[in-house]
């Protein structure tokens, strides 16, 4: 029985760990060719190997870089179906609006949202070519619900992904082509795994939001990037796809 990517190709950014190194694994087993897009360039190959995938070294931020990155996978593959624009970065020094400087603030904007702008802008070309395709932007659950614990510039650049995936959505959609933002609660990955290590009450702070009582596991946000890459999700475009284990629906979670 065929894979439900079987034929496909997708280009992942940030797919050298956590949850994009998660989905190129899955796409993989689904029977998509996979390019791994990282600046890590001894975890990205691994991850390539792994999934039996192509590596690309690239700068998201930088427009040449990202076109040489669609232009070698197409090259490569002969075309391109899928688009996973998941790059992004949470650094300390993001904080709250008092406290976050502008060299933090634009760094971020940077990378979590100018680089979708980037790939959507030089990878979607590559799309139009196939007829049609997926374009999944990694938003979060901070671009639809605020929260004290501020990470101002990463929470801006979110809320610019959800946005722009929207309009995208919609100009695209008589092409064939969806674009939707998948909106991850936290997840447990290295980078939070990190933070949390650093400040237990932080972790338990959030966690008591939460009312699966959990962070999410990196598959789990895999699968469903999976659906949105899949002709499953057919009809669904321009949407904010929440897998927040319930946090944004909550006022009081269990005991």
């Amino acid at each position: 029985m065929p894979g439900r990517l079987e034929g496909k190709v997708a280009v992942i950014t940030g797919a050298a760990s956590g949850i994009g190194r998660e989905s190129a694994r899955r796409f993989a087993d689904e029977g998509a060719s996979v390019c791994v897009a990282d600046l890590a360039a001894e975890e990205g190959k691994k991850a390539a190997g792994e999934v039996g995938g192509y590596y690309v070294h690239v700068d998201v931020t930088d427009p040449e870089s990202v076109q040489a990155l669609y232009r070698e996978t197409a090259e490569r593959f002969g075309g391109i179906d899928v688009l996973f624009n998941n790059a992004g970065i949470s650094p300390p020094d993001d904080d709250s609006i008092l406290e976050t400087g502008l060299d933090a603030w634009r760094r971020v904007q940077d990378v979590n949202l100018t680089s979708v702008y980037l790939c959507c802008k030089y990878g979607i070309p590559y799309l139009l070519e196939r007829g049609g395709g997926s374009v999944i932007n990694t938003a979060s659950f901070v671009a639809t619900m605020g929260a004290a614990t501020s990470q101002v510039s990463y929470t801006a650049s979110k809320g610019g992904v959800l946005a722009m995936s929207r309009e995208l959505g919609v100009q695209f959609a008589r092409d064939g082509i969806r674009v939707n933002a998948l909106s991850p609660g936290p997840v447990n990955t290295p980078l939070l795994q990190e933070l949390f290590a650093k400040d237990p009450e932080k972790a338990e702070r959030r966690l008591v939001h939460l009312p699966m009582g959990r962070f999410a596991e990196a598959t789990e946000i895999a699968n469903a990037a999976l659906f949105l890459a899949s002709d499953e999700s057919s009809y669904i475009t321009a949407s904010n796809f929440l897998v927040d284990g319930g946090l944004s629906g909550a006022y009081v979670t269990p005991e």
